[in-house]
């Protein structure tokens, strides 16, 4: 995987996300949040997005290109073709955060709508009836799993004595990325998938030695969730996941609030995944990175949960 070139191509586009010491006390457990929602358009995804398209055949590009995401990687990826003078087609589930489709319109790109179903069979197929740019995959391409292995790479520059790393679940690019950089540095970093109550589909791949749908329901939680793993991206998580962890929604919106009162933080929901695991002990002692991957949660959202109201 090549790190050091996809740090070279992402340099002049994101962030290196500062790493911080969570202002809480838990017994045996130092935590630290890396702040990818810092990153332009909020969330670390600009960082695969920049990488797989610096990395691609300009010639290639030429007639656009196209992907599906909950729009994380969405907007990455409209911010990447735009300063490369590329279209970029977006195609979103119907329960993206309208933060995310406002951005992502903001950032010319077209937006087409789908059912989570008809939006899964697009990212799925590759492919997408009337459009005809390259398809850009948001989690298995070797240009963005090399992008969020950047990652990883800061990480163990900044904590080298660190001892766990908590990843929010998606489609399992970034667990993968990052994975990729511990097991050949630092082998023994424990690599936690997090995923929510409102699917595990790593947690039921991880038990059953291979991918199984499980059962999925749209909720706040609208940056990650799947009903299985990729096939194509089972080796990789098997090969960088420990384990997979569950958090409850409660536990998500607790996670949000504490980020908020003691730094200052606004991180959406499968953002926040990370700490909420970290505050339920589920790392374990020692050393534990958060990664807050994203904070592009709409404001009335945000408003409520802070206000004491559970969007659940």
């Amino acid at each position: 995987m090549q790190v050091a070139a996809a740090r070279d191509n992402i340099r002049p586009f994101a962030l290196r996300a500062p790493l911080l010491r969570l202002n809480a006390d838990l017994p045996g457990a130092n935590i630290f949040l890396k702040l990818e929602n810092l990153q332009p358009w909020g969330s670390f995804k600009i960082r695969p997005a920049v990488n797989v398209l610096k990395t691609m055949d300009p010639a290639h590009l030429e007639r656009g290109v196209l992907t599906a995401s909950a729009g994380n990687f969405g907007q990455g990826l409209a911010f990447a073709a735009r300063a490369l003078g590329v279209p970029a087609t977006v195609v979103v589930p119907d329960g993206a955060a309208e933060t995310k489709v406002n951005a992502l319109i903001e950032l010319g790109a077209k937006v087409i709508r789908r059912s989570f179903d008809d939006w899964w069979t697009v990212l799925t197929s590759r492919s997408c009836a009337g459009e005809d740019g390259v398809f850009v995959h948001p989690v298995a391409e070797p240009g963005v799993l090399a992008g969020n292995a950047t990652i990883g790479a800061e990480i163990l520059e900044e904590l080298p004595d660190c001892d766990a790393v908590l990843v929010p679940f998606g489609g399992g690019g970034l667990i993968c990325g990052i994975g990729s950089v511990m097991r050949r540095l630092r082998p023994a970093v424990r690599m936690i998938a997090v995923e929510s109550e409102a699917a595990q589909p790593a947690a039921a791949a991880l038990q059953h030695g291979g991918p199984v749908r499980v059962p999925h329901r749209q909720s706040f939680v609208d940056g990650m969730g799947s009903t299985t793993v990729l096939p194509e991206m089972w080796p990789l998580l098997r090969a960088a996941a420990d384990q997979a962890e569950c958090v409850s929604f409660a536990q998500i919106t607790g996670a949000i609030r504490l980020l908020a009162a003691r730094h200052h933080v606004i991180a959406e929901a499968a953002g926040a995944v990370s700490v909420a695991a970290a505050l339920g002990t589920k790392a374990g002692k020692g050393n534990v990175v958060c990664i807050v991957s994203g904070g592009n949660i709409d404001a009335a959202r945000l408003g409520a949960i802070l206000g004491g109201q559970n969007p659940f």
